[in-house]
């Protein structure tokens, strides 16, 4: 536990890094969502439903911008992550838009520690539990979180893409979680040239290891989705479809790239 604490910090580290270099990158587009663009993609909008009057935590939620997009649609909000740079940016960003919304900076396994609530909705979305050494430790977070009743939502991306190289051509890592994988890194998925050099630590969780994790916790498994493509272009060789999603070059409509669950607290 204390190494995967060591992992844990050296990839905060490197969040505070990225946080900077994604608020100004097109990536996020933050000046057309400050001009009233959500930034919520259509995936999770259609499968969530409406938020309106719902109490929604947002796990490991970078600057925010998607939890202040749920404030924006009617929810009252709370977001998470362990990144103060980001989390300092959430705070400013609600400010400035005079959205209403609580953010706590903290790991998030010591969130019980750090905030006394229960949500009718625990969101996660992108990117988030790939960095997460113990899916068992979350599930028990999601769980602590939600009302009776309550939905938990994540939509991320697939396992089956963690298990290819950088590059998009072969596959490099297993599927299920076999420990830690260490990757040298520079620039970021939001900006692929930014001047920035940084270690991160990653745990693939495969869909098996997900589903046990929340039915673990008394959650019942309403759906299971998955799809051929991603809404946003960070990997190697992607192209957009007509559809404006994009796919893997060569490999369109052949690999799953995103999956989602909603699950019920009983």
């Amino acid at each position: 536990m204390e190494t995967n604490q060591a992992f844990i910090d050296a990839n905060k580290a490197g969040w505070n890094l990225k946080a900077k270099v994604h608020l100004l990158a097109e990536f996020y587009d933050v000046a057309g969502w400050k001009a009233g663009k959500n930034s919520l993609n259509e995936i999770e909008l259609r499968e969530l439903g409406s938020v309106v009057g719902k109490k929604l935590l947002h796990l490991q939620c970078h600057f925010g911008q998607d939890t202040l997009s749920w404030a924006q649609l009617g929810a009252t909000v709370t977001g998470n992550d362990f990144s103060e740079e980001a989390i300092d940016i959430a705070r400013g960003l609600a400010d400035e838009l005079q959205i209403p919304a609580q953010f706590v900076c903290c790991d998030l396994y010591a969130l019980p520690e750090h905030l006394e609530d229960q949500f009718d909705i625990v969101f996660t979305s992108y990117g988030t539990i790939g960095w997460l050494p113990d899916l068992e430790r979350w599930a028990k977070v999601v769980a602590h979180f939600l009302k009776p009743g309550g939905v938990f939502y994540i939509a991320d991306f697939h396992p089956v893409i963690w298990m290819m190289d950088d590059d998009m051509t072969f596959l490099k890592y297993p599927y299920h979680n076999a420990g830690v994988i260490e990757t040298e890194q520079s620039g970021s998925y939001a900006d692929r040239y930014a001047d920035l050099a940084y270690k991160e630590y990653g745990w693939n969780h495969s869909l098996s290891e997900v589903i046990n994790s929340l039915i673990g916790q008394g959650l019942r498994i309403e759906f299971l989705n998955e799809y051929p493509y991603s809404p946003y272009n960070c990997f190697s060789k992607m192209v957009q479809g007509t559809d404006g999603n994009y796919r893997i070059q060569g490999l369109e409509n052949i690999l799953p790239m995103v999956y989602s669950i909603k699950a019920i607290k009983g």
